[in-house]
């Protein structure tokens, strides 16, 4: 229905890269039929699977927010390493050798560029002693295993398989760690504020560890 070339039309590739498939859509009302502007298939989406992800682009009327949408920051840290009494430790060292290197502040001096610097001094102390958060880190392994896929694609040949097969590998075995590590922090999270009787604080880490695992009852 809409002009694309084949390999967008494809929705579907075996792992032997010559088979191609046409099996994925994306199903409308009539009602809303008119507002489909387009529909293709994206082969680099980073979904580790033989299937590519469907996309639509259709036309609606969305209310505007006149607020501001905040900005994030790029990076992000690994918080929790501060109440590992030596990282903290560390950190109050590193952070104050930086700010020692400021403290002849000139009057006058662009506040701007100060700032600038107290910040880059803050985020350089915070990536050499506590890294960056796990999200960062699995988004380079997701980066990793999109790039490895589109290699494949771009060409399936057995080296290209081999090492999309490796990037997968070693991606599935960094999630489960790092999840096998988040839970093991939020429960021992838990055993600390039912020792100390913050009931507030328990219940909000059992409804947070409920959502992430999917149990409906932890005991």
């Amino acid at each position: 229905m809409f002009p694309h070339r084949d390999f967008h039309k494809f929705t579907s590739t075996p792992p032997d890269g010559e088979t191609h498939n046409q099996i994925d859509y994306i199903l409308m009302g009539r009602r809303w039929y008119s507002i489909i502007l387009d529909v293709r298939s994206f082969r680099g989406a980073g979904c580790d699977t033989d299937h590519c992800l469907v996309i639509a682009k259709f036309r609606e009327r969305l209310a505007v927010s006149k607020q501001a949408a905040q900005k994030l920051d790029g990076e992000r840290f690994n918080l929790r390493k501060l109440n590992e009494l030596e990282v903290r430790k560390q950190y109050q060292i590193e952070i104050s050798k930086r700010f020692a290197a400021l403290e002849n502040f000139i009057d006058g001096e662009d506040i701007n560029r100060a700032w600038k610097n107290i910040k880059e001094n803050i985020k350089t102390s915070a990536k050499e002693s506590l890294g960056l958060h796990e999200l960062m880190q699995c988004l380079g392994f997701l980066d990793q295993r999109r790039q490895a896929k589109m290699k494949w694609a771009q060409d399936p040949s057995q080296s290209n398989v081999d090492n999309l097969n490796s990037v997968r590998s070693e991606a599935s075995r960094h999630f489960r760690n790092t999840k096998k590590e988040y839970l093991k922090a939020k429960i021992d999270e838990l055993e600390t504020n039912s020792k100390i009787k913050n009931i507030r604080e328990l219940y909000r880490g059992v409804t947070i560890l409920r959502r992430v695992t999917g149990l409906g009852l932890i005991t």
